[in-house]
């Protein structure tokens, strides 16, 4: 690692985590986080500054905290997705999803809090369209977007030294926009969806945004091409 601020971005390993470290890394040293070491480590290889930081985002335990010295942007990038009807979804798939998409993401911002505020950092959510607005068959995965906005509200009222944005982008192309599309059963056409580099990009702009500027909201849609 060099003198220049460092990031670390969950969920690194493909789709939009990896779309945002690219974004980052002409000013950012990162820590590239994830499960799948070797995917990380491909895209450490390509982003100078960069370094794979494999571990389970369910197990804090499992990522070496202490050697974090400095830390100026957390992104929170990593998520998953179960559909269905509400009448359908398990106490598993409420399980998963909200281990996943808050709980992970509140203990590990709590465990980095030191390093956040020591560098008057940011806090970087990455959301959905169903944060703002649930559809059928989305209940379980909207409900716990709702809790991540409501905690990245709550996070920015109780850390004013932190700058905390949530980002809500609608349907993009990743590998889980594919297994979305196969749980809903249609066709998969990428001109319909965003280009995860755009939301890499929008992720950048309210991280470089200037000082006097905090960047709480982003909504990102595709405009079909």
């Amino acid at each position: 690692m060099t003198d220049r601020p460092v990031a670390l971005v969950t969920g690194a390993s493909s789709g939009i985590g990896s779309a945002i470290a690219r974004s980052l890394a002409p000013t950012h040293d990162l820590l590239l986080g994830g499960r799948d070491e070797t995917s990380l480590s491909v895209l450490a290889a390509e982003l100078p500054g960069a370094q794979a930081w494999p571990f389970d985002l369910t197990n804090t335990a499992s990522a070496d905290l202490g050697a974090l010295s400095r830390l100026d942007v957390l992104v929170h990038s990593a998520g998953v997705a179960h559909l269905g009807p509400l009448a359908e979804a398990t106490d598993a798939d409420w399980r998963t999803t909200f281990e996943v998409n808050v709980f992970a993401v509140a203990s590990l911002t709590q465990l980095l809090l030191p390093q956040l505020r020591a560098a008057r950092g940011q806090v970087v959510l990455i959301n959905s369209g169903a944060g703002l607005r649930a559809n059928p068959g989305w209940g379980v995965y909207a409900a716990s977007k709702f809790a991540l906005r409501a905690y990245a509200d709550a996070l920015r009222a109780d850390e004013p030294s932190l700058r905390v944005t949530s980002v809500f982008p609608g349907r993009t192309d990743t590998p889980m926009q594919h297994e979305v599309r196969r749980q809903e059963g249609g066709s998969y056409d990428a001109t319909q969806y965003l280009d995860p580099a755009s939301v890499g990009r929008a992720v950048a702009s309210a991280v470089l945004a200037t000082p006097d500027a905090h960047i709480t909201e982003l909504v990102v849609r595709p405009q079909p091409r």
